[in-house]
């Protein structure tokens, strides 16, 4: 079974987060990048499965410049077999839809039995990309998994939806995204580091995977402002009245 990890390189969360005024597009190039933690989890059920007997080769996948070289190289610390690295100037703007019609370019020329994917990544948080991907690929989606179970012919897992649990399960090929309460995820040792090193790890350019001509950006940010600061709130002195003026300001503001 080949089992295929999309991963992606994100602005580190503890560092802070703007907009570029001019472009209305995240300023990357503001904070360190990082592997998204999401993907850790994400990694750990293809290696919980190759743990317990199961066959796998996995392959590490993301979009974006050449320099997430040592991001990807994390997974393949943790254990992946090998990676590939899109990058081309022209992705840079891609929307969600675009995004996904290159990821879903690139998993046709990779060939996986399962695509495995976090919920949404912290920087954009659309949640949309692993979905829209099984939809260029005509595959079934299971999504927000927090629990996953990986035999040779299918995957199943649990979701919650409208505070119920369902139970879903797709034959292979499929696209599974999981959540973070899904898995803990492993550190890579000396070892796998090391190992790390001298594994595949390829750069395919659009025209490579066939997804040099496709659609523009479907969604444009047109314009784009910073938070306003936050106001100093009302203040109210127990001079008696406080509870009066209390149930005034909420009424007014049609909390209650």
């Amino acid at each position: 079974m080949k089992v295929l990890l999309l991963a992606k390189e994100v602005p580190d969360t503890g560092d802070p987060r703007k907009l570029d005024p001019l472009t209305g597009m995240l300023d990357r190039e503001g904070s360190e990048s990082v592997p998204d933690e999401i993907n850790e989890r994400t990694i750990e059920h293809a290696l919980l499965y190759r743990d317990e007997g199961g066959d796998a080769e996995i392959v590490v996948l993301t979009i974006g410049p050449e320099t997430a070289e040592d991001s990807v190289r994390k997974f393949l610390a943790m254990g992946a077999d090998s990676a590939v690295i899109v990058s081309d100037q022209a992705i840079r703007g891609a929307d969600a839809t675009r995004t996904a019609q290159i990821i879903a370019a690139a998993v046709e020329q990779i060939g996986p039995d399962l695509v495995l994917a976090g919920n949404e990544s912290t920087d954009g948080r659309s949640g949309l990309v692993p979905s829209m991907v099984a939809e260029f690929l005509g595959w079934p989606v299971l999504p927000a998994l927090s629990e996953v179970q990986i035999t040779e012919e299918s995957v199943t897992g649990s979701t919650a939806s409208e505070g119920e649990i369902l139970q879903l399960k797709a034959a292979f090929p499929a696209v599974v995204t999981v959540t973070e309460r899904s898995a803990e995820p492993r550190f890579p040792n000396f070892k796998g580091v090391m190992q790390a090193k001298k594994k595949p790890l390829t750069v395919w350019s659009l025209a490579d995977i066939a997804a040099a001509e496709g659609w523009g950006a479907t969604s444009v940010m047109v314009s784009s402002m910073e938070r306003p600061a936050r106001a100093a709130g009302t203040k109210l002195t127990d001079d008696g009245t406080a509870a009066e003026k209390l149930a005034d300001f909420l009424a007014t503001n049609r909390l209650i």
